[in-house]
């Protein structure tokens, strides 16, 4: 077991991630967030009251998506489904796509096409907190990351919001 992001690196990893978003969409007008259920959204619940605590006047739109139902190995195991929670439109938004560890790329095709059932964004970009950058199985890349990591196919990254830390196994 090997420690990616202590406790103190994960906060300031939260924090340089939120201000990378205000630099680029500042004041949010067109923007929204999604956190992809399950556990992509303890990293957007950070982000976004990082965010509303630099800027509390600004309203941030921030919602949570289900991609159970849109995944390619549904088939293949069994996947409880979870709750998705988006009251607003996408349509024409610049959709900030939010989750904790990238790494072959299935999870954020199924987000993308699961989006596209609530309209059709202007834009649509990745934060992740860990990018496992040579294990994509699409050509999908990170717009905002955390960490970089090299690792191979037995290794497995997991965040612990707990503690809270990220090691690679």
């Amino acid at each position: 077991m090997k420690t990616i992001l202590s406790n103190e690196q994960l906060q300031l990893t939260i924090q340089r991630l939120s201000h990378q978003l205000i630099e680029n969409h500042y004041p949010f007008t067109d923007t929204v967030f999604v956190g992809l259920q399950p556990r992509g959204i303890f990293l957007a619940d950070r982000i976004v009251s990082a965010i509303e605590t630099l800027y509390p006047a600004n309203q941030l739109k921030y919602g949570k998506l289900d991609i159970t139902f849109y995944r390619d190995d549904a088939h293949k195991q069994l996947h409880v489904a979870n709750q998705t929670t988006i009251q607003f439109s996408i349509e024409n938004k610049s959709v900030i796509l939010i989750d904790d560890v990238l790494y072959t790329g299935r999870t954020i095709r199924a987000a993308m096409d699961a989006l596209i059932d609530f309209g059709r964004p202007a834009k649509v970009e990745l934060c992740v907190l860990v990018d496992r950058r040579f294990n994509r199985q699409l050509p999908i890349q990170p717009d905002y990351t955390g960490k970089a990591i090299d690792s191979i196919l037995s290794q497995k990254v997991t965040v612990d919001w707990e503690k809270p830390e990220v090691v690679l196994l």
